[in-house]
């Protein structure tokens, strides 16, 4: 893998989501996050006086049988597979690439406590085909999973991790051997693929105290073909047209939905979908006229926040149309669901 100047002109000196000092920060003025008296608001008294509203029975979620090509898809084909929650296995210039891929019964530091599944992944580990590179947002527990990279690193030696800064420890530490961390707007070639860094609105870390010390980034991927974007996990910011202008019009884009309630407390880290369709929105222009997919991710797998575990595609789909998007070009899969790019 080699790094590759980027074409566009994002800053090169003193980026400013970095912290003097070390450690990483959200540079926009909508990102103030919230501390841990605000969470115990939240989970304490909030709770008690506004009730969770029902979710429907897991069983409601239904797995569909993964299409995608063994060993590898042709060059010139995109396929798309929702794994769960934020991973997905996507297969795009005859690479097999897992985004924030997670295995593990829970989103947790351990397998006794912890948000619990509501839904088996909809890939079998074993059922994998072979992993060229495994991407990853940032180094939240239903994002990147210490057993899930043991797994993946003893399984597929020769894959290469790329993550955001500071992350790569982690990595190592579990196995990994080929191992990136990137920088916003750093960009490498793998293959025939050019992958790019990009920003988010997020925070990191995975311990009380060790905030923000690790980076939390977006992906773009770039074959001789076709674009895709993984925002990652993040909130609504101002810099989704600006990721376009600098990758080129994408194809497909993967975006979150879900684990938005209460509003107050997670409007800064994660999008609901009406945010989404305004990330859509801003992204248009750039666009030039280029059809846009749109998948959706971050939602029906494991129970984070407030809102109903149906809710997410439920608004997604009614908010979609009104905004003067085709319905073809919204993707709301089932866990194990493979779509084809066409």
């Amino acid at each position: 893998m080699t790094a590759l100047p980027s074409p566009a002109t994002p800053p090169t000196s003193e980026p400013s989501h970095h912290v003097a000092g070390g450690g990483f920060r959200n540079p926009w003025p909508s990102s103030q996050l919230h501390g841990f008296r605000d969470f115990l608001k939240w989970t304490l008294v909030e709770r008690r006086q506004n009730p969770r509203r029902p979710d429907p029975d897991p069983s409601s979620f239904e797995l569909a049988t993964p299409r995608f090509v063994k060993p590898r898809a042709t060059p010139d084909s995109v396929t798309l597979t929702w794994i769960g929650h934020s991973s997905f296995l996507l297969q795009l210039g005859s690479l097999n690439i897992l985004l924030d891929p997670i295995w593990s019964e829970r989103a947790s530091p351990v397998q006794f406590a912890g948000p619990r599944r509501w839904v088996k992944p909809g890939v079998p580990f074993d059922a994998l085909p072979p992993i060229d590179v495994v991407a990853l947002s940032h180094d939240h527990y239903d994002h990147l999973d210490a057993g899930t990279v043991r797994r993946l690193a003893s399984r597929y030696p020769a894959a290469q991790w790329l993550a955001p800064l500071g992350v790569g420890a982690f990595l190592h530490h579990r196995g990994a051997r080929d191992v990136i961390e990137r920088d916003w707007w750093d960009t490498s070639r793998i293959g025939a693929v050019k992958v790019t860094c990009v920003p988010a609105q997020h925070f990191s870390g995975r311990t009380l105290g060790k905030r923000n010390q690790t980076l939390w980034c977006g992906w773009t991927f770039d074959s001789e073909r076709h674009r895709v974007f993984f925002a990652g996990d993040t909130a609504l910011h101002p810099e989704f047209g600006t990721i376009v202008q600098h990758a080129g019009a994408f194809d497909l884009a993967i975006l979150p939905i879900g684990a938005y309630e209460p509003r107050w407390f997670m409007g800064a880290v994660h999008m609901n979908p009406e945010d989404c369709i305004k990330a859509v929105s801003q992204m248009r222009p750039a666009q030039n006229g280029k059809r846009l997919v749109v998948a959706a991710g971050h939602w029906g797998t494991f129970k984070l926040t407030d809102e109903p575990m149906d809710e997410p595609p439920a608004r997604m789909r009614q908010n979609w149309p009104a905004a003067g998007f085709g319905a073809d070009d919204l993707w709301i899969m089932q866990h194990g669901e493979t779509r084809v790019l066409k």
